[in-house]
């Protein structure tokens, strides 16, 4: 029986946010089983937190925001990715502002803090959403869809018309590994046409060739050039990692994205949990067939 997670000890990343250009902090505490992942803004009177849910999505421009009626944590998913590989169910996550620290525009910084903190079980079992048919939506130009896969494993295609982008496409079984070697270190990208109309508006106020790549109309402007060839699909695929966070709880299934953003991703989780007739929510170890002679799913047992 595979069992739910939290971490050992309270670990901080320690950074700027994205927008105000502000330091931040944000703070993993330990929370009890069936408790989830909850975002706290501390920062704010009464503590008000919020579950990570697809409910509470308020925005997906540029990035994804929860929030409540009186308050917002922007820039979710580079956090939310490492919770999702590292199998993270209960977590409780302080904020003392609107955003999560940027770092470098990568999910390294929180894999690093929550790696460093420790996981360790708990005492109640995982509940998994275990894909039994494909779900599909979209078109031909943008689309996403997820299929029965028994593990996870994300195909990821973006297409932009930049001579340095172009047509690029990752196709990874989740895990530990592969994530911390192949999506961990990708970071955010931006076209400086955009980032100089964003910072007239009073937005990425904080940023630099720092925490993103950055690109002219012909080239890459970070002095370091890029980590990997393909680092742009890389990146969104690590993005969606993060929006899949929002299901509640760990998915099971291959899921395809041609072209999604956070915009689509959002839709898209809502779109599977309304779609009841095409998964079940099933506890790794309680179907031993599952898991005979599929080494997809060993990872789990030590990862």
């Amino acid at each position: 029986m595979f069992l739910q997670r939290t971490i050992q000890q309270s670990a901080s990343v320690v950074g700027i946010g994205l927008h105000t250009g502000r330091k931040v902090k944000l703070t993993f505490r330990p929370a009890p089983v069936n408790s989830g992942v909850h975002f706290v803004r501390v920062d704010l009177e009464g503590r008000p937190s919020i579950p990570v849910k697809a409910e509470n999505i308020t925005a997906t421009q540029n990035a994804t925001t929860l929030g409540g009626p009186d308050f917002s944590v922007s820039t979710v998913e580079h956090c939310l990715a490492a919770l999702a590989v590292l199998r993270i169910d209960n977590l409780i996550i302080e904020l003392e502002g609107p955003e999560i620290p940027i770092g470098d525009g990568s999910a390294w910084p929180f894999w690093k803090a929550i790696k460093e903190a420790g996981v360790i079980d708990q005492e109640q079992p995982r509940n998994y959403l275990y894909i039994t048919k494909t779900i599909y939506m979209g078109d031909d130009d943008k689309h996403a869809y997820v299929a029965p896969y028994n593990g996870l494993r994300v195909t990821c295609t973006i297409d932009f018309p930049h001579p340095r982008i172009r047509y690029q496409q990752v196709d990874l079984d989740i895990n530990p590994s592969s994530f911390e070697n192949n999506l961990a270190k990708a970071r955010t990208f931006g076209f400086l046409k955009d980032v100089e109309y964003l910072k007239s508006k009073g937005l990425v106020l904080g940023g630099s060739l720092e925490n993103a790549i950055v690109l002219n109309d012909d080239e890459v402007m970070n002095p370091e050039g890029l980590l990997y060839p393909d680092e742009f699909v890389r990146h969104k695929a690590m993005d969606a990692l993060g929006d899949l966070v929002t299901l509640g709880c760990p998915l099971m299934g291959h899921v395809v994205l041609y072209r999604a953003g956070h915009d689509m991703m959002s839709r898209f989780v809502k779109k599977v949990l309304e779609n009841k007739d095409s998964y079940k929510f099933m506890q790794l170890g309680a179907d031993p067939a599952l898991l005979e002679n599929d080494t997809r799913l060993a990872w789990s047992v030590n990862g």
